[in-house]
């Protein structure tokens, strides 16, 4: 059979089972990249669905009734998010992040903390809120160590726009209260912020949140996947965040709390508490990134912005053992020389990227 008519899935198989073939044995510790960096820090997204159809990232117009979602063959289980999770823990990962899509779509996910939380691994998840006040307690007790909420304005109609499927405000604050409750913190708040839609939202959303023991971080619009539009006019670069909110009440900058850490911090001068920003557009971090991704359906990604990924899925399904993962994940990271938002152009900006809603944020 010619390459040409191969299935796509089918050449990412056979790809990664030649990375198997010259893959190094594991040798423990943690795998540096060609720049240097180390692994730390897997993200997983545990389904590609969610209730939301957020403008810049499951556009409606895109992502409507029709759209094929993954079937649930396709899917890793949890035993297999488990291996995979067990191997890059093995060679140096520290923290776990489940994803989504909306994570608290995926059936009984407090099953799959508690197997991950027997990993000696800081264990968070992101969400955005719509389930968390009714499963907050019980992410806690099978051993969720805390939640990022996606919240993008506190204003309703703005709010309702963005999410596109008229959602309210009260829930998703409903839900924080409730994460807060069961020891779910400290709690970060994500905005995506879209010059055209909810720029006036970056003031209230840090009165909101100034002073609760929260951290409201403030995200520049980017240009994942290829469906959400993405345009630079609308982006609001960080640095204009940090002079509106300094205007109002006055802050200094804080030292990262680990190496790799994407969001500048900062603190308000008469102890209000800390904010943050990411700047992937504005001030690439891409020198320091030490995240790697899992898809839904076991697709390995080393950047946001990657156009593909590599099959593990098809390694573990084909009975290969825990070693022969490791070498493969090891192999794949050491030729890793990933630097999207370091080269961003007009032209690399309108190249097709995998979505975000299917490796997670």
């Amino acid at each position: 059979m010619s390459e040409r008519i191969i299935p796509l899935v089918d050449r990412r198989i056979q790809e990664t089972t030649a990375l198997l073939a010259s893959a190094e044995p594991a040798t423990g510790g943690a795998l540096r990249d060609t720049r240097g960096r180390a692994v730390r820090d897997l993200r997983i997204s545990v389904t590609d669905r969610c209730n939301f159809r957020c403008v810049y990232c499951m556009p409606k117009t895109v992502f409507g009734r029709d759209y094929p979602f993954l079937p649930r063959a396709e899917i890793l289980n949890f035993e297999e998010i488990a291996r995979i999770a067990g191997a890059f823990v093995r060679q140096g990962v520290s923290k776990i992040r489940l994803t989504g899509g909306e994570p608290l779509l995926r059936r009984n996910i407090e099953r799959l903390i508690e197997m991950l939380a027997r990993l000696d691994v800081e264990l968070t998840l992101t969400t955005n809120g719509s389930l968390l006040a009714r499963k907050a307690r019980a992410l806690r007790d099978a051993g969720l160590d805390r939640v990022t909420v996606s919240l993008d304005s506190l204003d309703e109609q703005v709010f309702r726009a963005m999410n596109d499927v008229d959602f309210a405000v009260s829930t998703v604050i409903e839900g924080i209260e409730a994460a807060r409750a069961a020891g779910l913190g400290p709690i970060k708040v994500n905005a995506v912020i879209k010059r055209s839609v909810n720029r006036d939202s970056i003031l209230p959303l840090a009165r909101r949140f100034k002073g609760s023991g929260h951290i409201v971080r403030f995200i520049e619009y980017m240009d994942v996947g290829a469906t959400n539009g993405w345009a630079l006019d609308d982006v609001v670069p960080s640095a204009e965040v940090v002079r509106m909110i300094d205007r109002e009440t006055p802050i200094e900058p804080l030292d990262p709390n680990y190496p790799g850490e994407v969001a500048e911090r900062w603190r308000y001068r008469d102890g209000g508490g800390e904010v943050g920003v990411i700047s992937s557009v504005t001030q690439a971090f891409c020198g320091g990134c030490t995240r790697v991704r899992l898809s839904t359906d076991g697709q390995l990604y080393s950047c946001l912005f990657a156009a593909r990924g590599h099959d593990l899925r098809g390694l573990l399904r084909a009975g290969r053992g825990d070693a022969e993962i490791e070498a493969v994940i090891g192999a794949i990271w050491r030729q890793r020389a990933d630097r999207y938002s370091e080269i961003r152009t007009a032209e690399t900006a309108a190249l097709r990227k995998v979505e975000m809603s299917y490796i997670g944020g």
